[in-house]
């Protein structure tokens, strides 16, 4: 995966399966070349060093890929669906006007866009059953564009859920300047940021690469095969641009978020329990009405910081090892991304799009209002308008 989220230049070669290519006649030589991102290389880029990921990480990781499509496929499914009644709710009139809302809104429309997008590759690449025209022009220019599209969207994805934390920690942290500070304006700019930024970041993958042909000898016939690798200008200055590619995904578009979105998240959970704290010396004790809702209010911030937690926890599951595994192809060479980085990517893939979908789960639990609204969108009555119109103020 490196610089692309969901299989990236893994899925630029690795979309090649060894029966049809031995229908096609290909020989060893061939077959090292199209399963590698290269058009050169030497013995030093397949030295493994002292690592080995072969063996039974190797036999889970096949095992895995040939339940990958119809487990991405299911999540795509849900994934649509949960997103599109997200953008259903957060859109009503009543909690549009948020900042917030508008953030949780821009969020599931790049998820909801991610699940449409790679739903059809998912199918292309795992589920058909028939003999596949993947070496052909028209499908190697599909892969390039998928590897493209589906990183920028994961990382718009990625930039919206860095801007919603802050945003949050600062309506906690700073309630009497985050009119000020989190105004309509800025939100607008935040959004806008965030899904122009990724296209920007991610367009190096059309310099880094190409689509290559390959001619093989079949039944006598010579067949042109076409297929994703390093370009030329990646491949000058002991291919400077491939590495300045593969450090920006791996440091900046992983690692860096994943340690923004900790520490933001830690001292959010924390100025709750601050919040919590200070609301609760307010209100008289000695009542027992009062120590009720001390107790309610606290059982409201536990259950949220809990929340908050899984949400955190899932988003490093899904970009912390991409970020790590890239890094240590960087450092290690293009022999550990081809023995052991590769091995991971349908995981990879499948924790990306669980953690796409998963969002509806998390404002239901999280928000008495979401809740709420959602179950307007299927009643005929008026609504019922709430004081708040941000939805992660209304604790659970």
């Amino acid at each position: 995966m490196l610089c692309t989220d969901l299989s990236s230049d893994r899925q630029s070669y690795n979309y090649t399966w060894i029966a049809d290519l031995r229908k096609l006649n290909v020989t060893q030589e061939h077959l090292l070349y199209l399963l590698n991102i290269t058009t050169s290389y030497d013995d030093d880029d397949l030295d493994v060093g002292c690592y080995n990921c072969g063996g039974a990480v190797k036999s889970y990781s096949l095992l895995f890929r040939a339940v990958h499509g119809y487990v991405s496929l299911f999540l795509c499914v849900f994934g649509a669906l949960a997103n599109a009644l997200n953008i259903a709710v957060l859109t009503r009139k009543d909690l549009a006007g948020s900042p917030i809302n508008r953030i949780l809104c821009g969020l599931a429309l790049a998820d909801l866009a991610l699940m449409v997008e790679y739903t059809p590759f998912a199918c292309y690449m795992y589920l058909t059953t028939s003999k596949k025209e993947e070496f052909s022009h028209v499908g190697a220019v599909y892969v390039l564009l998928h590897t493209y599209v589906s990183q920028v969207l994961h990382t718009t994805s990625i930039a919206l859920t860095l801007v919603l934390a802050m945003w949050r920690y600062v309506v906690v942290k700073l309630p009497n300047s985050m009119h000020a500070i989190c105004s309509d304006r800025r939100c607008t700019i935040a959004i806008k940021l965030s899904y122009l930024l990724p296209f920007i970041i991610c367009s190096p993958t059309f310099l880094v690469f190409e689509i290559l042909e390959t001619r093989v000898v079949e039944n006598g016939t010579v067949s042109t095969l076409y297929h994703l690798g390093l370009s030329t200008i990646a491949r000058v200055n002991h291919e400077l641009l491939y590495m300045i590619h593969l450090w920006t995904y791996a440091v900046i578009i992983k690692l860096l978020p994943c340690l923004i979105l900790t520490v933001v998240t830690i001292s959010l959970i924390n100025a709750l329990s601050e919040a919590s704290e200070r609301k609760a010396k307010r209100l008289p004790t000695q009542q027992q009405m009062a120590r009720i809702r001390n107790m309610k209010l606290k059982k409201r911030m536990d259950r949220t910081s809990r929340i908050m937690i899984a949400v955190l926890l899932l988003f490093l599951a899904t970009e912390f090892p991409q970020g790590i595994l890239g890094l240590l192809s960087g450092i290690l060479g293009r022999g550990f991304f081809r023995t052991c980085y590769n091995l991971f990517g349908e995981l990879m893939d499948m924790l990306a799009l669980l953690n796409a979908s998963l969002n509806f789960v998390f404002y239901c639990c999280m928000s008495k209002q979401f809740r709420v609204a959602f179950g307007q969108l299927f009643k005929t009555q008026p609504s019922i308008i709430f004081k708040p119109s941000n939805i992660l103020e209304t604790f659970v």
